[in-house]
């Protein structure tokens, strides 16, 4: 089974090359393609970098690794995109994007480039994982990419369509309680402050949110565990009253 292993945190974060080697230690034939910039809050963007109706991409090698990588001047969702439509070679069968310096938890994962490529290669056909390691100065990268393999290991089986969002506590693999399954917080990693200064712009903070709902994902992250949530890239919902909608 062939990956693609992408991130949003750029080509040359130590993330990259942990998620890739832990895919390897699964099995999997490993295809790195990565943006060469840091496309952190990207979403699901499909932006890229042209020159004459080309993507620029550059050959590289992982940080301290002999891992082969592509950087790409696109956002992850984009690399995702040119990969399963086998711009790299044979499309991959599974999109594994990270691990995120911070954590990707609660509603507000949907603007997250991290799970931004992972569910766009869901909606491609192939399955996915979004890893993300609980700060922005992680220390313990061993930890999340012994997680990343186990979580790989299943979702190989898994089928495709299946997406999973994981987040890693940063804390010695010893003191890692064990990983649960567990429901999306309402608020995410940041909550959003919008002031009218009445001087013509509003302003915008962003800050810590308050104590998360309990058994939630960044309750549970907290908590020193593991956290796996199933995510569903966009369906139709169908239950919708539209009766009263004019139509002609």
């Amino acid at each position: 089974m062939k990956a693609l292993v992408t991130n949003d945190d750029g080509v040359d974060s130590p993330g990259l090359a942990t998620l890739a080697q832990a895919a390897a230690a699964a099995g999997l034939e490993v295809l790195v393609a990565a943006p060469s910039w840091d496309s952190s809050g990207a979403s699901s963007s499909l932006t890229g970098v042209e020159r004459d109706g080309r993507l620029k991409t550059a050959r590289r090698h992982l940080p301290d690794t002999q891992i082969p990588a592509h950087a790409v001047d696109a956002a992850p969702a984009m690399i995702a995109v040119v990969a399963l439509r086998g711009g790299f070679g044979a499309p991959p069968s599974l999109v594994l994007s990270g691990i995120n310096c911070g954590r990707n938890t609660g509603h507000s994962v949907l603007h997250s480039g991290t799970v931004g490529a992972a569910l766009t290669g869901c909606n491609h056909g192939a399955g996915g994982m979004a890893i993300s390691l609980d700060s922005d100065r992680p220390t313990h990268w061993k930890t999340a990419g012994h997680v990343a393999e186990r979580v790989i290991r299943w979702l190989s089986e898994a089928g495709p369509h299946v997406v999973v969002n994981v987040n890693v506590p940063d804390l010695a693999l010893d003191e890692l309680r064990g990983l649960r399954i567990a429901p999306l917080a309402q608020v995410g990693a940041v909550q959003t402050n919008i002031t009218d200064t009445g001087k013509g712009y509003l302003r915008v903070m962003f800050e810590p949110p308050s104590d998360p709902e309990p058994g939630t994902d960044a309750a549970l992250l907290a908590e020193g565990w593991a956290v796996a949530t199933p995510l569903r890239f966009l369906t139709e919902d169908l239950d919708v009253d539209t009766s009263a909608l004019p139509f002609s």
